[in-house]
């Protein structure tokens, strides 16, 4: 059910990019225009590339299988750091076969901002972050307090928000692509999630009682 209420809204964007829906077609195209620019007006883009570069999948993978080790090798979690490793790459591989379903172009953009390369729905860098920061929070809770708990969540929610503004504002993507990106992200995260409790579940349960 997790799974369904979260790869809809993707399906129904994705099919609505590939028909050339035109309301959706057109506010992308109006929101990418005004976003990118905004930046080149106000000399943003300098600093959307920064973002752009250090929010790329391989340099955020690395830093949270980095954080794997650590809690597979010190805090002793394997069952929990396996289940986030094994998330985190199956979602980095779905996001790259969804893009050549969808084949969207990337926003045509008029300015100095950097060319994005490939397909253009869903977002990657979008989908990426909001996979990795949701499932860093999972795997890094046993081992929190309760401050430092909800400072996980917040920057769960704020640093994807803040790419996927990047990816609009360094016209990399439209809108559509970042919130199916978003999405699919917490899809993911939230269906492997629920998989991992239910197999902990019925591994650690005991078994039916039987007469001697």
């Amino acid at each position: 059910m997790a799974t369904l209420v979260f790869a809809l809204p993707v399906v129904l964007l994705g099919l609505a990019v590939r028909q050339q829906f035109d309301p959706l077609i057109r506010a992308d195209d109006a929101a990418s225009r005004a976003a990118t620019g905004f930046s080149i007006r106000h000399g943003l883009v300098p600093a959307l590339t920064v973002i752009q570069t250090v929010s790329l999948p391989i340099f955020v993978y690395l830093v949270a299988t980095v954080v794997v080790v650590w809690v597979w090798r010190s805090k002793k979690l394997r069952g929990r750091a396996l289940w986030a490793f094994v998330t985190m790459m199956v979602g980095w591989g779905i996001g790259g076969i969804s893009k050549p379903v969808a084949q969207r172009a990337r926003p045509v953009v008029d300015g100095p901002v950097p060319h994005a390369e490939g397909y253009s729905f869903p977002s990657g860098h979008t989908l990426n972050i909001t996979l990795a920061a949701g499932v860093m929070v999972f795997l890094l809770w046993p081992l929190l307090s309760a401050a430092w708990r909800r400072v996980a969540v917040v920057l769960a929610i704020v640093v994807p928000v803040l790419v996927g503004l990047d990816r609009l504002f360094i016209g990399a993507h439209f809108p559509s692509d970042i919130l199916a990106g978003h999405i699919l992200g917490a899809g993911i995260m939230f269906a492997s999630w629920i998989g991992f409790i239910g197999r902990t579940a019925s591994i650690s349960s005991p078994g039916p009682s039987h007469p001697a």
